[in-house]
C-alpha cells in the first residue's frame, strides 16, 4: 500500500525564520510544531509555529523529493513559493483542519 505525504513550510511571527519539513501526517505534525511536543526542537527555540505553506502529494516519496529540492534553494525562493500560494502569508492551520 502507498502512503501520501506533505511538504510544509513554518515561520514565525515576525518571518525571520522559515522551516521546511515533511509528513505522512500534516494535521498531526503541524499540530505538534504548534503545542511543541519536542521542546529541544529546532522549531520548538525559534518559535516557527504558523504554517504558511504546504503540498501534499500521492506518495511520500514525491513529498520527500519536493522537500529536498525546497531546502536546497535559496530564502528568496522559498519567499516566492510561499507568496505564490500565500501572499499574506497567513496561517493556514485552520485551512488544513477544514480539509481534513
Amino acid at each position: 500500500m502507498q502512503r501520501g505525504g506533505s511538504v510544509y513550510i513554518l515561520t514565525t511571527a515576525n518571518r525571520r525564520v522559515l522551516y521546511t519539513g515533511v509528513t505522512s501526517d500534516i494535521v498531526k505534525r503541524i499540530s505538534e510544531h504548534k503545542l511543541k511536543i519536542h521542546p529541544n526542537s529546532f522549531t520548538a527555540r525559534y518559535n516557527c509555529t504558523m504554517l504558511v505553506y504546504y503540498n501534499s502529494f500521492s506518495r511520500i516519496e514525491e513529498a520527500i523529493a519536493e522537500e529536498k529540492r525546497i531546502k536546497a534553494g535559496s530564502r528568496q525562493q522559498k519567499e516566492q513559493l510561499i507568496n505564490a500560494v500565500n501572499y499574506e502569508w497567513r496561517d493556514l492551520w485552520d485551512d488544513i483542519m477544514k480539509e481534513w
